[in-house]
């Protein structure tokens, strides 16, 4: 199955049932609160929004680079004109306008399934107009108080909603697809490190190992290294492991023997990793890619 038909099958699993979409105007300083249990969608028409994301289930997604990162303890996350925000519900959060804002809120009813397990609790989509105009131009007259109703206004609505929605959870989907894998680079050295990490993902890497492979000492090397790929080599060695941990489990090896494979020295700590890596736990993200495999 290619890459583009699995992410077809992901987003036909999502079953959400939107609410009425309305409009928001926030002075400057006022805040919007997302209520925990409560899912929604938020796109900001004008202004700034700025929330303080306290969990590491959340992703931020550049849609012009495809770049994406993973919010990891307590940080401040903004949202400005023709931003999107999808929050699953799991955790409540406030946001607030320092500048002033126009903003659409519709909230969601979101049933579970494999394509929702997948997600982030919160996907923060910068550039969204940009990526998706047309998406984008739907969302910005959402909510917007109509002269007249008419039969099937009810229905269009939510589809429209719908098509936002997906548009915005294509673009986190398609992160990884935008970046190059392995991370190239015309060093020597480093491509040497890269490559050796690739081979044997589960052996126990040290700063030392790594920074002898490549011929420097561990204070050149890690800096040279995050200059060169934009990550530490522990994070790059984590990265390869749960690339290697999806593949295993997605064609169905165990998460004992996965965890063993990758060199984690107990099933726990394996999936500690990979729930902080990816927000759910192996078995569940093994699940809900071979059911859409099938």
């Amino acid at each position: 199955m290619t890459s583009a038909t699995a992410l077809e099958r992901a987003l036909s699993t999502i079953d959400v049932r939107p609410g009425r979409a309305r409009q928001r105007t926030l002075a400057p300083a006022q805040h919007l609160d997302l209520s925990r249990g409560a899912a929604a969608l938020v796109f900001v028409r004008s202004g700034e929004l700025t929330g303080r994301v306290a969990r590491h289930s959340a992703c931020a997604v550049d849609a012009s680079s495809g770049a994406a990162d993973d919010l990891v303890g307590e940080r401040d996350r903004t949202l400005l004109a023709g931003d999107a925000l999808v929050s699953l519900g799991c955790h409540g959060l406030a946001l607030t306008s320092q500048s002033g804002a126009e903003v659409m809120v519709v909230p969601l009813e979101v049933a579970p399934s494999a394509g929702v397990r997948a997600l982030p609790s919160l996907v923060f989509v910068s550039g969204f107009a940009a990526a998706e105009p047309a998406a984008a131009g739907l969302a910005a007259h959402l909510g917007l108080p109509s002269p007249t109703e008419r039969e099937g206004d009810e229905t269009i609505c939510t589809l429209m909603v719908t098509t936002v929605l997906l548009s915005a959870l294509r673009l986190w989907a398609s992160r990884d697809r935008a970046r190059a894998w392995p991370p190239q680079t015309d060093d020597p050295f480093l491509s040497r490190v890269v490559a050796a990490v690739d081979r044997d993902p589960g052996r126990e890497w040290t700063l030392g190992q790594l920074a002898s492979l490549g011929a420097m000492s561990r204070s050149t090397f890690a800096a040279r290294f995050r200059e060169v790929f934009e990550t530490s080599p522990a994070s790059y060695v984590t990265e390869v492991r749960m690339r290697r941990a999806k593949e295993l489990l997605e064609a169905g090896t165990p998460v004992s023997e996965t965890s063993r494979a990758l060199g984690y020295a107990s099933d726990e700590g394996f999936r500690r990793a990979f729930r902080r890596h990816t927000g759910v736990a192996p078995s569940e993200w093994r699940s809900g890619h071979r059911s859409l495999a099938g």
